[in-house]
């Protein structure tokens, strides 16, 4: 099979990234939506920086791994029209299923913390990405490179996802076209999954399609202004503390705690929040509070 030579899109894609940070900041300044905090945008921007960096190392890592498991693949899947638009649809469901589970699972919550740390919602909190994820979130993709896909069609895809979520990490656009907001994942969706308000605690998940969040029970509608960031926040601006202090504490928590091994690996299995002793406050438990007071 003839593999196609395809450059890296995200490299490509940065002088665009830049450009748009740059229309948003005057805009919104300009408009005054609120004062723009250049402090948090430039840590998301040597954030993604890093990124970029590491990526490069992460990429050559897994596609390594890829080629190597597509020799084990059931079917062959060529480079036709028709399998890149069946692989969008089903990386988007891989992407759906790695985005939630980061968020209900402490060791992928580790990297992913990384971009929900600002308590600013803007283009530069797109680029606000971790420096640990990709040397072992990966695994949510083998099955499609088992399956046939070749691990270069994958990497693409991966790839155009990100670029697609880049756009709606703004507030400046309010609402899509009601048919867009029904089957896309659009700022407003994404607005919520990036805030703590209880009720939008852990939704809206999707990659490109909201319809994942909408079919497996996790879509909630923007309602009230949604407040950004964590729900314990990190505070600070040193990209190598976000990088890895949710890293650290997790450690701690394993090493620290005197109860069985089977508890102590259970940090890295449950919810962030988790704790032995029953203390524990999850997301699920603040949503469900504030469910029974709305009632």
């Amino acid at each position: 099979m003839q593999i196609p030579e395809i450059p890296n899109l995200i490299h490509y894609a940065i002088p665009f990234f830049i450009l748009t940070v740059i229309i948003e900041v005057i805009l919104t300044v300009k408009v005054k939506l609120e004062e723009y905090d250049f402090k948090d945008s430039s840590t998301s921007i040597l954030m993604g920086l890093g990124n970029v960096f590491l990526g490069v190392i992460a990429k050559a890592i897994v596609l390594v791994i890829f080629l190597f498991l597509y020799k084990y693949r059931i079917f062959t899947i060529s480079f036709a029209w028709w399998s890149w638009i069946l692989l969008l649809f089903v990386e988007d469901l891989t992407y759906y299923w790695f985005h939630r589970i980061s968020h209900e699972s402490r060791l992928f919550w580790a990297s992913h913390v990384v971009h929900h740390s600002s308590k600013k919602y803007n283009l530069s909190t797109a680029l606000r990405q971790t420096w640990s994820g990709g040397f072992y979130t990966f695994v949510f993709w083998l099955p499609l490179v088992l399956i046939g896909f070749h691990p270069v069609m994958v990497l693409v895809q991966m790839s155009i996802s990100l670029i697609y979520q880049y756009w709606i990490h703004t507030e400046l656009i309010k609402k899509m076209p009601k048919w867009f907001e029904a089957v896309f994942n659009t700022p407003s969706h994404h607005r919520v999954h990036h805030a703590t308000n209880p009720q939008y605690l852990d939704r809206n998940h999707a990659g490109i399609f909201i319809i994942w969040d909408r079919l497996f029970g996790t879509f909630e509608l923007e309602v009230e202004k949604p407040v950004y960031g964590l729900v314990k926040n990190i505070e600070t601006y040193n990209p190598l503390k976000i990088a890895f202090i949710e890293w650290y504490q997790l450690f701690v928590d394993f090493f620290t705690s005197k109860t069985s091994i089977l508890n102590k690996f259970k940090y890295f299995i449950k919810p962030p929040g988790w704790k032995h002793d029953g203390t524990s406050v999850l997301s699920k438990d603040l949503r469900k509070e504030w469910v029974e007071k709305n009632q």
